[in-house]
């Protein structure tokens, strides 16, 4: 029997818990399907790094396989890690620890500020710097907040519906983020977690209305945010027409669409990029998916976004079948927020989005982002074992 929450999201919460009073909870085995689509996309994920990073790693270190290796040693080997045991954890004991996992995040978001424990990397100060390990606070912010998140709609459903328990908590909650993020600055992460966040609210039982007004009072947020700072207004103009200051902001939008368009529908093969000699900006981060899609062509770039939305739908169906609103809330919301990134990167570089500096789920360089996306598999490939 499939949870109302699936159905008919403004159906009383009360209803919700009165259909699982009397559910009896199975559990089995994990998810083989979701389980198969994650390990392909790492693995997929890391022969599309290793090619792009081939050029910026011989630059740098006169190797070829340097930042492949990198991410295999530092990303790779703890994420798989991450992945066994977080499937090896039953979900509710998240629950415990997701108020520490968010104090401990913005505790590291303010440390961050400290130049002798962190460093300034493309204008924005979001990395700490430990010997040869980098890692991003952010990113433990947002894996945090979603396990949070979940706890707090599900112990608030009866009012969440609410202006006082509900909208004005759950609006004071995203914007502490959005202060912390914007100061370094990482408007691309905050929109990521301020989407992922607004969704989750809407599949516990957030009005309509609510959404319309949370959407107008962010709106006016994102005007005020563009006047502090006008390269954002740049960014915009750019996306809507991407002559403008081709030399500067617009450069790295069109060089993607140089390398997209001499990919064609089969691609140059796999190693053969020519823009990443030093013409895209960001090869092996944020716009990796345009090298992707140079070397593969349409038809590679089409398998690997197929590869991403079975990836989600997969999640989404073990969220439906999660025997509490809690399991369900956790893996729609940590499949949401893998979706949103991975759609956003995409398209972004390839010019139906502004640029934001959000990188590719299981593909884009960076340990952090990795492990903390194999974390978030791990939980859902727990929840898979208890059926409603």
């Amino acid at each position: 029997m499939e949870h109302k929450i699936w159905k008919e999201y403004h159906m009383p919460t009360k209803l919700h818990k009165h259909h699982h009073a009397n559910m009896k909870i199975q559990k089995g085995a994990a998810d083989k399907p979701f389980l198969y689509a994650t390990l392909a996309l790492f693995v997929v994920g890391f022969m599309i790094l290793l090619s792009a990073s081939m050029t910026i790693s011989y630059k740098n270190y006169g190797s070829i396989t340097y930042y492949a290796v990198h991410q295999f040693l530092f990303g790779g080997i703890i994420g798989i890690s991450a992945l066994f045991v977080c499937q090896l954890i039953p979900y509710r004991y998240w629950k415990h620890l997701a108020l520490q996992l968010v104090i401990v995040s913005f505790i590291l978001l303010a440390l961050i500020f400290i130049p002798q424990l962190s460093y300034i990397a493309g204008g924005a100060r979001r990395w700490f710097k430990l010997g040869p390990i980098n890692f991003q606070p952010s990113e433990i912010l947002k894996f945090g907040f979603i396990i949070y998140l979940a706890s707090w709609l599900d112990a608030r459903r009866k009012e969440i519906r609410s202006i006082s328990y509900g909208v004005i908590p759950f609006v004071l909650m995203i914007s502490i983020i959005g202060i912390f993020l914007m100061m370094q600055p990482d408007f691309g992460t905050f929109s990521l977690i301020l989407g992922t966040a607004g969704i989750m609210y809407f599949l516990s039982g957030g009005k309509k209305s609510q959404m319309g007004g949370m959407l107008a009072f962010g709106s006016v947020a994102l005007y005020f945010l563009i006047q502090l700072a006008p390269y954002r207004l740049t960014r915009l103009l750019v996306f809507l027409n991407p002559t403008h200051d081709i030399k500067g902001f617009g450069y790295q939008i069109n060089q993607a669409s140089i390398a997209i368009g001499s990919g064609g529908f089969w691609g140059l093969g796999f190693g053969s990029s020519l823009q990443k000699y030093n013409y895209l900006p960001e090869p092996m981060t944020d716009s990796i998916f345009a090298i992707f899609a140079e070397e593969m062509g349409f038809i590679g770039a089409s398998a690997l976004a197929l590869f991403f939305i079975f990836f989600f739908w997969r999640a989404l169906h073990i969220a439906k079948k999660a025997p509490d609103i809690f399991g369900q809330l956790l893996a729609a919301g940590l499949a949401i927020s893998i979706m949103t990134q991975a759609f956003i990167n995409m398209a972004a570089i390839s010019g139906v989005l502004p640029l934001t500096g959000i990188t590719l789920p299981f593909v884009s360089y960076g340990s952090t982002s990795l492990i903390i996306t194999m974390c978030m598999a791990g939980i859902i490939l727990n929840i898979s074992k208890h059926k409603s």
